[in-house]
């Protein structure tokens, strides 16, 4: 057990982060409280718009406590509807607009009274359920006849946020005014925020860090840098700071990695570097980067060697925080520093240290399981997690009990085999699944891998160790039982909007043997997707076959179609037989893009997981005409007279002019985003 930190007094019951808030207005009214382009706010600003519509709000019936949910992608908005909501004694609860589906569930979990939202997202979060409907844009003007003081404020024990915790299936955790403040207060005595900071919080509004994570900002006079339209990208996330002179950063691990070292190079994990706090392998400072002052870490397990790299990066005497957060405790629970270490630590590529509660918080691991008891007299909060107290008096993550794995020689966690999987050289993530071994009911242990964060590779993920090197690396280290009989080298594992590693998302093997389970190659018969058991020169073999076979298909259909346009009579060799190889390639690839109609699409999805469906769907019909224009487009143009100028025009602009706008749509598709962790479906259970 670790008792609690150090406690606040001088706090009477009527406080809540409203109040600190409104202090902050009183103070500073003309300081920026929200930065976002030309939708930028003062302090000021902010409170008069918040203030009107929370009397627009009540003037429309809102019962004091109710849930006022708010479903927009404009931040700002967000933030103005939030203190709206709570300036009129309600709840608000932010739903996920990105990904609409998403928001439809967290919708269906609250039954709010209003649904506060715009033009663009009131279709897909409306569910004709009848309840009340405020139009952000269009009742603008109604709003603006409202009254700029504040209205009468809620009593603090009453809900001040409904947050949540889950994707697939939701779950709404109501977070009372005593529990938001607690949790700002506890944040506040570890970042020991100042009025100049800018903070910017790379989560998504729905999210914890953002949802309840507003409050470091807006409640100690610092400034919100959000987004002016669309969501953030890793580059607008980079120019953001760098031209707003960002002081606080609060991210994920996967977001930290990107930010921190997206120009680490061939740079290998500073392995015992982590246990003096980074003093090796530092480089030259980011002057992108030379704003910082504090990055913080939340969403997922952070092992020692990321974190000494992600503090490598950082300019000397800036902070790096890896916080273990709570959905129940709005955010508030445990956090760890570099420098809270006593001693160098061995192996800290196989650690992830929980470090020490939030101040007011008592951390409890008997029995194993992680449990946090909040300063408000609240009942301890069970977190699913395990964690083990070191004798330094630091907590340890061990894993999560949803996790556990059953197999054949018995349960187990798979955080601690996953760490020992990590200490290989070449190897900077993994996660270990069970999946089944054909139909007879046997189960197989596979890792996916990953290499260490700024690796440079090509093909990516090339130097992966494969399942033979894997099992010579884990001789001796791990049981028999739990060595993992295949092996899937992936660029990097897929996480969940929230952060956290998603195991629903991995990709699942490959089954090459026989339907009875047998087959040649023992433990080889699972591959990642989209390797097959043919060696290379097979594979290559195959694909010249499909190349001759398919080409000469289409070439005998011109001679159906199109008669007369593949004759080569009277063309002499070698141009003949150039030609020639031309009509076949034409055919090949015609046959490969009706291939790629059927199966691209998919293929695609996987590649960019909850990108945007309108994109993808266009990028897949512009590859698959790309890839068939040829053979009908060459049949027709050799047909074509040279001065039958209405067929040539004709022939251009059915054929060339799309040809073009198809390769506009691939360049829009493969340069808009790249594949993210956040778009994945987070899986069920409690909140990091």
């Amino acid at each position: 057990m670790q008792e609690p930190g150090s406690d606040r007094s001088g706090r009477s019951a009527a406080d809540t982060v409203l109040h600190l808030f409104g202090q902050q207005v009183r103070d500073t009214p003309q300081a920026y409280a929200v930065i976002a382009g030309t939708d930028s706010l003062t302090y000021g600003q902010l409170d008069v718009r918040a203030n009107r519509l929370a009397h627009h709000l009540m003037a429309g019936g809102l019962p004091p406590g109710a849930v006022a949910a708010i479903g927009t992608a404009r931040r700002t908005e967000i933030v103005v509807a939030l203190l709206a909501v709570l300036k009129a004694g309600a709840a608000y609860a932010v739903l996920d607009v990105e990904v609409p589906l998403t928001g439809q569930r967290q919708l269906a979990a609250l039954t709010p009274y209003v649904l506060l939202t715009d033009a663009a997202h009131h279709a897909r979060l409306d569910d004709g359920s009848g309840r009340w409907v405020v139009r952000l844009g269009a009742e603008a003007a109604e709003v603006a006849g409202r009254p700029a003081e504040a209205p009468e404020r809620p009593e603090s024990g009453e809900a001040a946020a409904v947050l949540f915790t889950g994707a697939s299936v939701p779950r709404a955790v109501p977070v009372t005014h005593a529990r938001l403040l607690a949790a700002h207060e506890s944040w506040a005595e570890i970042m020991r925020p100042v009025p100049g900071d800018r903070h910017l919080i790379t989560h998504g509004p729905d999210v914890v860090p953002f949802a309840a994570g507003w409050t470091r900002a807006l409640c100690s006079g610092g400034a919100l840098v959000v987004p002016a339209r669309t969501p953030w990208t890793p580059d607008g996330i980079r120019r953001a700071v760098e031209t707003e002179q960002v002081t606080v950063v609060h991210t994920d691990p996967a977001g930290a990695t990107r930010l921190l070292l997206r120009d680490a190079g061939s740079a290998a994990r500073p392995g015992a570097a982590a246990a003096d706090g980074g003093a090796r392998g530092r480089r030259e400072d980011d002057p992108a980067l030379r704003s910082l002052r504090l990055v913080t870490v939340t969403g997922d397990r952070l092992f020692l060697d990321e974190q000494d790299a992600l503090q490598s990066r950082l300019r000397a005497g800036a902070r790096l925080l890896n916080v273990y957060g709570l959905t129940e405790a709005a955010g508030a629970g445990a956090w760890f520093e570099l420098s809270q270490l006593p001693r160098p630590l061995d192996d800290p590529e196989q650690l992830s240290l929980i470090g020490a509660p939030f101040p007011g918080w008592r951390a409890d691991a008997r029995g194993g399981e992680l449990r946090l008891t909040p300063p408000d007299g609240g009942d301890a909060i069970t977190t699913g997690d395990l964690a083990e107290l070191r004798p330094d008096g630091l907590l340890e993550f061990r894993g999560r009990m949803r996790d556990r794995i059953t197999g054949d020689g018995g349960a187990f966690d798979p955080h601690a085999l996953e760490a020992v999987i990590r200490s290989h050289p070449d190897i900077g993530a993994a996660l270990v699944a069970e999946v089944p071994d054909g139909p007879g009911g046997a189960r197989r242990l596979i890792a996916h891998v990953a290499p260490p964060a700024g690796t440079r590779s090509r093909p990516p993920a090339v130097d992966l160790p494969d399942a033979g090197r894997l099992h010579e690396h884990l001789a001796g280290k791990v049981p028999r039982a739990q060595t993992p009989q295949a092996v899937i080298r992936l660029r990097t594992l897929p996480r969940t909007r929230g952060g956290q590693e998603n195991r629903q998302a991995l990709p699942q093997p490959v089954l090459t043997g026989k339907p009875d389970g047998s087959g040649a190659g023992g433990s080889g018969k699972y591959t990642a997707v989209g390797d097959a058991t043919l060696t290379p020169a097979g594979r290559a073999g195959c694909g010249i076959a499909f190349l001759v076979f398919t080409g000469l298909l289409f070439h005998l259909l011109s001679k159906i179609f199109w008669p007369g346009s593949t004759d080569l009579t009277g063309v002499p060799n070698p141009w003949a037989f150039l030609f020639f190889v031309l009509y076949l390639c034409e055919g090949a690839s015609f046959a490969a893009g009706l291939v790629f109609l059927f199966e691209g699409r998919a293929m695609m999805r996987r590649h960019s997981p909850g990108g945007s469906p309108g994109l993808t769907a266009a990028a897949h019909l512009a590859v698959v005409y790309l890839l068939i224009a040829w053979w009908p487009q060459d049949n027709f143009y050799r047909l074509a007279a040279k001065r039958d100028w209405p067929v040539q025009a004709a022939l251009v602009y059915v054929f060339n002019i799309p040809l073009m706008i198809a390769a506009v749509v691939i360049a829009v598709y493969v340069t808009r985003k790249p594949p993210s962790p956040f778009d994945f479906e987070e899986a069920d259970g409690p909140a990091r």
